[in-house]
């Protein structure tokens, strides 16, 4: 009898996978990265009196949120199915089910991107809100400014709007809007554009089309001139600026051009809030994103998956119940409380 045939067996280490105690030891990781995220969010909100809750300010879709998260628990389910099928050796199981989870991660982005959308469309983004009366009005007259500007670009056919751009201080100052009476003068190539459109505007021998159009621009310009004055003097309020807006896309010839110009609504610490929503969804959908190749790299297997990737399976199954986690976490914090 050999010595080496009766010498007892042992492992050093916990008794699971070296894998499985990889992932472990990643996702306590994990848990503290995003405790820290959500204990500043919660300490942030606390200390700030009058934080922004209104849906219908956010434009939080909180019935967004909600499908989102009844897709994750649906999506842990199916992990769960797919674990079952590798441990059974049933390969196609897993692979229906893996593909499922794939699935419901596109899902959750498109139902994220819509939601996205909507902050672009309403300019609820960090730095862009404004959050006294003032702040909105002054916004509002640069926005409209731009738009007035660009349309005399456009109208000369000088340049791609697009593509204009302020490259001088002075030129930086006037972007300053209503906040300086200094910046009240045109700069000097808009001005000179200006002028070369009212003489032809002016002239006897420009086409009828061409006239309403430059007529239509020189309306709109005249109405920027009059808001911004008694947004100088603050003589308006932000109800009446909405209103004059409001009014002013009504307009057949010019109303359309007003698009980019956002309906005023100051937000109190929107921009604090706005910075905290894309941080925390944003690393959240990140997490989703990385879940959703470490699958693609199961499902490319085919019908080569076989009971080798059993821990693989495993692992990422805990790293998607972690982001489902996560999820259920920030769905109350940011949308309902």
């Amino acid at each position: 009898m050999s010595h080496e045939s009766n010498s007892p067996q042992y492992r050093m280490g916990l008794p699971i996978p070296h894998s499985k105690l990889g992932m472990w030891l990643f996702l306590a990781t994990e848990i503290m990265f995003f405790s820290a995220f959500i204990g500043a969010y919660i300490v942030l909100r606390a200390g700030s009196p009058g934080w922004p809750t209104d849906p219908e300010v956010t434009h939080l879709r909180i019935w967004a949120g909600g499908l989102n998260t009844f897709v994750l628990i649906l999506s842990s389910y199916f992990v769960v199915m797919a674990l079952e099928g590798m441990k059974a050796q049933n390969f196609s199981k897993a692979r229906k089910y893996l593909l499922l989870t794939f699935v419901l991660g596109c899902l959750f982005l498109g139902i994220k991107s819509y939601e996205y959308s909507g902050k672009f469309k309403y300019d609820i983004l960090p730095g862009h809100i404004p959050e006294t009366p003032q702040m909105a009005i002054d916004k509002s007259m640069r926005e409209m400014k731009q738009v007035v500007d660009n349309r005399a670009i456009a109208l000369s056919g000088v340049m791609d709007p697009e593509k204009t751009e302020p490259t001088e201080d002075a030129e930086s100052v006037e972007e300053a809007g209503v906040t300086d009476e200094k910046t009240e003068a045109i700069v000097p190539p808009v001005e000179e554009l200006r002028q070369q459109l009212q003489t032809e505007l002016s002239a006897e021998d420009t086409p009828a089309a061409r006239k309403k159009e430059l007529q239509a621009y020189f309306d709109l310009e005249s109405q920027y001139r009059k808001l911004n004055n008694q947004a100088l003097e603050e003589s308006i309020t932000v109800p009446e600026m909405n209103k004059a807006l409001d009014t002013l896309r009504e307009n057949p010839e010019y109303g359309s051009l007003l698009a980019p110009v956002h309906h005023l609504q100051p937000i109190i610490y929107g921009n604090l809030f706005a910075s905290v929503y894309f941080l925390l969804t944003g690393f959240h959908a990140l997490h989703v994103i990385i879940g959703m190749l470490l699958f693609a790299i199961v499902l490319v297997q085919g019908k080569r998956l076989c009971e080798k990737w059993n821990d693989y399976v495993e692992n990422i199954g805990l790293y998607w119940h972690f982001v489902d986690l996560v999820w259920i976490f920030l769905f109350p914090l940011i949308y309902i409380l």
